[in-house]
């Protein structure tokens, strides 16, 4: 008895002591917690998805029409125009109803605006169509809602026999049809570099 009588006030002061300790600490966790979720609450910053070393292929109608590779993809559906960011560049290829590959496209960074279903790719931009030209440039856009392909920037264009140079572009998708606004050189390519590209 005489140890139970004892036992029961410093249970009491204990419990007290973890109560009063709890009411101190619990405020300050709270705050912790809140002021950790509001750094994540900014949705339209963070991906969605994020993936590495990308192959995929992309339908439409029931028809492949892509094929997309790419390092990095990250996938930001809560932006205000949600968007898919290729940051280490993307490459892609376009199929014609044969599956005939129809253009090539390549960027060092590229940005997909899903509802506008627009193309934005930047520095180092090369197309190549199924004839064999080669278009150049910093900047370029691909609308698949307008079927076209377009840039405001400078641009140089590598055909069979010459190379065009200027600013402002546009073509259909394939780039079998283009026009450029501004045209600022036509060179005819040298013999070296026709034998190279032709070397038959």
């Amino acid at each position: 008895m005489f140890f139970k009588k004892h036992d029961k006030p410093h249970i009491t002061v204990a419990l007290i002591g973890v109560t009063v300790m709890l009411f101190m600490i619990c405020p300050s966790c709270k705050k912790e917690k809140t002021d950790t979720i509001a750094n994540f609450a900014d949705r339209k910053a963070v991906p969605a998805m994020y993936v590495d070393s990308v192959t995929t292929l992309i339908s439409d109608s029931g028809r492949i029409r892509y094929k997309v590779i790419a390092q990095t993809w990250k996938v930001f559906d809560q932006a205000d125009e949600p968007y898919w960011y290729f940051p280490e560049g993307v490459y892609f290829e376009r199929f014609n109803d044969s599956l005939e590959v129809e253009s090539i496209v390549r960027g060092d960074t590229a940005r997909y605006f899903t509802e506008q279903e627009l193309w934005e790719l930047k520095n180092d931009v090369l197309v190549k169509n199924l004839s064999g030209e080669q278009f150049e440039t910093n900047l370029l856009y691909w609308s698949q809602q307008k079927h076209k392909v377009y840039s405001d920037s400078f641009i140089r264009i590598q055909q069979a026999d010459q190379i065009l140079t200027g600013y402002g572009f546009e073509s259909n998708e394939s780039l079998s049809k283009y026009k450029i606004f501004k045209i600022k050189g036509v060179f005819p390519l040298d013999v070296e570099e026709d034998g190279l590209n032709n070397p038959e």
